[in-house]
Order: structure tokens, then C-alpha cells, then sequence
């Protein structure tokens, strides 16, 4: 991810320091990894609050991959309590997902897949319409509310790719191992100025 910020220019800290968080201009919050021990580390750190607070300032917000599903309230994955900002549930591939023509999908989803996106966003300026970008992930993000769905992809079935509100987006798939499209998306979110 530092290395995609990097190659656009512009410029950035990774840190877990809750003071430089809150002082940021926008964050980035990626993740790999499982639910439950994501979750523990961030209610260790203090970050669980630091994320929220800064959820609450109306400042940028970029989830990725594990970093999307953590903004949901519940996790099927290790049955975790998540950070709540968008409501709704991360739920896992059914077992016996199968493609249009019957064949045994595996999981994780994992490669290349298209978007379809639902509502325009500014950070989605310039992708279009089955773009395709990289996934892997056994889990997908379901909020309660349709409008929070900005993009869905379909693996077996169909899933929330994007999600956002106000302030918020974040994408299952990973936009820094996604080429061109993925790039775009990242330039969008640094010069992005939600209202």
C-alpha cells in the first residue's frame, strides 16, 4: 500500500500512534488477516476508539480488504464483535458456491474479478464499469442498508465490493495490486474532499 501512495506522489506515515492518527489529513486502513485477532489488536492498542474518533471528524476514510469488513458491526469470521461504523454483518462464502454453469467455486475468492457499481462516488471517478481488480478474501461485507453499497462483484454470488458513507469508503479488493483502475481509485481517495 505505501509503496502505491509512494508511486502517486504523494506523501504518508504508516504508524499505529493514536496522536499522529488523529492529526492525519485521511487514512488508509488496510488489513490481512482473520476478524478476531485483527480486532484484538486494535482494542490493545487503543485504536478501536482512535479509528472511530476519526470516522467521527468527516475527514477521509479508505478501508481495504480486512479493513473493510472491521468497519461492519459483526463478523461470522472467529463470531467477532467488529467497530460498528457501518451497520451490517461480514458473512462467509457458502461452502458449495458454484458458478453459473454448476462448477464448484473455491475459497477464498481469490484474483482477478469485475466491479459493477451500483452509486457514483467521487472516489470512484474514472473506473469503469467491469473494471476488473484483485481480491482474496473468504468473507464479504452485507450492510443493512442498500445505499451503503456502491459496487458489488459476483463470485457464485452477489457481494457488496464497495461500500461507503459520508466520509467513509472502503473496497474488499485490494486497489494496490490492482493495476491501473486500482491507482486511480487511490489517487481519487488522496485529493478527495468529502462535503
Amino acid at each position: 500500500m505505501a509503496r502505491a501512495v509512494s508511486y502517486l506522489g504523494f506523501q504518508h506515515i504508516i504508524t499505529n500512534d493514536i496522536k499522529k492518527i488523529s492529526e492525519a489529513d485521511r487514512i488508509i486502513f488496510p488489513g490481512v488477516g482473520a476478524a478476531g485477532s485483527a480486532m484484538d489488536s486494535l482494542k490493545h492498542l487503543g485504536l478501536d476508539s482512535a479509528i472511530k474518533d476519526f470516522c467521527a471528524t468527516g475527514k477521509p476514510v479508505l478501508g481495504i480488504c480486512l479493513g473493510t469488513q472491521i468497519i461492519m458491526s459483526h463478523s461470522e469470521e472467529n463470531y467477532t464483535r467488529c467497530l460498528g461504523i457501518i451497520d451490517g454483518h461480514v458473512r462467509a462464502f457458502p461452502d458449495d458456491i458454484k458458478s453459473k454453469d454448476e462448477t464448484r467455486l473455491k475459497i477464498p475468492h481469490m484474483g482477478w474479478n469485475s466491479i459493477k457499481i451500483k452509486k457514483r462516488h467521487p472516489v470512484l471517478s474514472g473506473i469503469r464499469e467491469h473494471d476488473e481488480f484483485y481480491f482474496v478474501h473468504g468473507f464479504y461485507p452485507d450492510p443493512v442498508n442498500s445505499l451503503n453499497v456502491l459496487g458489488s462483484t459476483n463470485y457464485g454470488i452477489s457481494f457488496a465490493s464497495i461500500i461507503g458513507t459520508r466520509n467513509i469508503i472502503a473496497t474488499q479488493f485490494h486497489p494496490e495490486k490492482s493495476g491501473r483502475p486500482g491507482l486511480s481509485l487511490l489517487k481519487n481517495f488522496c485529493t478527495w474532499e468529502p462535503c
